[in-house]
């Protein structure tokens, strides 16, 4: 029995000092590191490993063609944050510790608050490409985004519903406990009575009752809502339609980025979704998108890259141009560059900077490190995103 003992205790520690090695394990200084933070587990995982697998398609390319040409290459690691902001410091500090140089990240709006907080103490450049509330730049020098800020969701989206739907009964259900969901809401609401729009309902709910509407399904169908607007997640969103559709309630839906996604819900009927509008800067079957949807598709079991892929995948590239844009002091390679300096250079470097990807045409970053690009409004028909007047 004590020798069973012993021969336990001896595995637990090799097993101990084999996860303190790969905990320590510094990156490789001949490759430029380039970290991600996102939701790996945990009720916003959909988000995250979409993330991770767009970031992780873009390093595989970008190293396939450095390695032909003879160019940098990167080291790439994912931390997960499970949507917690106390976790994403954690797997902040893991990154920077491991030598990360550049941030892909966080991917969610409250762990982005957090890291920008730490990343602007220690001059680490930050890309989100998906944490879009306004409060994810402010008050720091280091963090950008890829996708929208929420309240340019939200003025487009007025914006579109005020033109197309004039005098009609606008709608609207968010999420009062969520950020992203209430700073589109915040813009939308004031840009539409801006606009002289008729916002007849409006109706919340929290994370902790998200799983049934049928109170505000009915109440937006007794008020004769003929445009829906839906600042939220698809998975949300689909309980939404599928309520309302119980109920005969058939409105115009109008959802926006966070939509993204609800083809692909398990378990529902995406006829439902079939003249759903929503405000995205990624659609999976254009023209424009093919060759990225293609190896998404080979490399991961099939799967349809949603936009929080493409913003990643995007990313990953805006990071690498950046860094093959600038040189680097006493002919330091860009591997062994410290990430300060890495900053300093990139933050310059993006005053006027210009990227066309997956997710935009000329995009441009403004001093607040929001995006500026072109918003689309798309239209789900046949199971796909189409334009409106296709």
């Amino acid at each position: 029995m004590k020798k069973f003992a012993k021969i336990i205790a001896i595995v637990l520690v090799l097993a101990m000092v084999a996860a303190f090695a790969a905990c320590g394990k510094k990156k490789d200084d001949s490759k430029f590191a380039i970290g991600l933070i996102g939701p790996l587990t945990g009720a916003a995982a959909t988000y995250g490993q979409a993330a991770k697998n767009g970031a992780e398609l873009a390093v595989k390319q970008i190293n396939e063609q450095a390695e032909k040409d003879g160019t940098i290459q990167i080291d790439f690691r994912a931390e997960d944050d499970a949507h917690d902001p106390e976790k994403s410091v954690s797997a902040y500090n893991t990154l920077k510790d491991w030598g990360m140089q550049a941030l892909v990240g966080p991917v969610t709006t409250n762990p982005a608050k957090a890291v920008a907080a730490k990343a602007n103490e220690d001059k680490i450049f930050c890309l989100t490409p998906s944490a879009s509330s306004a409060d994810v730049t402010k008050d720091n020098d280091v963090m950008y985004q890829v996708c929208f800020s929420d309240p340019n969701q939200g003025k487009e989206s007025a914006k579109y519903i005020a033109e197309n739907y004039k005098d009609k009964n606008v709608g609207v259900i968010y999420e009062n406990d969520d950020p992203y969901s209430k700073g589109i809401y915040d813009a939308f609401k004031a840009e539409l009575a801006a606009q002289g729009g008729k916002l007849v309902y409006e109706g919340s709910f929290t994370e902790d009752t998200s799983t049934d509407f049928k109170a505000q399904v009915n109440a937006a169908k007794e008020k004769a809502v003929d445009v829906l607007f839906l600042p939220i997640y698809y998975t949300p969103a689909s309980v939404i339609l599928n309520q309302s559709n119980e109920i005969s309630f058939k409105p115009v839906f109008f959802g926006v980025d966070g939509m993204d996604g609800i083809l692909d819900v398990q378990g529902f009927d995406t006829k439902l979704a079939e003249g759903v509008l929503l405000l995205t800067p990624f659609n999976a079957w254009s023209d424009e998108s093919k060759d990225f949807v293609d190896a998404y598709k080979a490399a991961y079991d099939g799967a349809i890259p949603n936009q929080f892929a493409a913003d990643a995948y995007d990313a990953v590239y805006i990071i690498y141009n950046l860094m093959r844009s600038i040189s680097f002091d006493n002919g330091e390679t860009a591997g062994k560059a410290s990430a300060s300096d890495v900053c300093a250079k990139m933050q310059e470097a993006m005053k006027t900077y210009t990227y066309t990807g997956l997710t935009g045409k000329d995009m441009k970053w403004d001093a607040e490190g929001a995006v500026n690009k072109l918003p689309v409004v798309y239209v789900i028909k046949d199971s796909k995103y189409q334009l409106p007047n296709a």
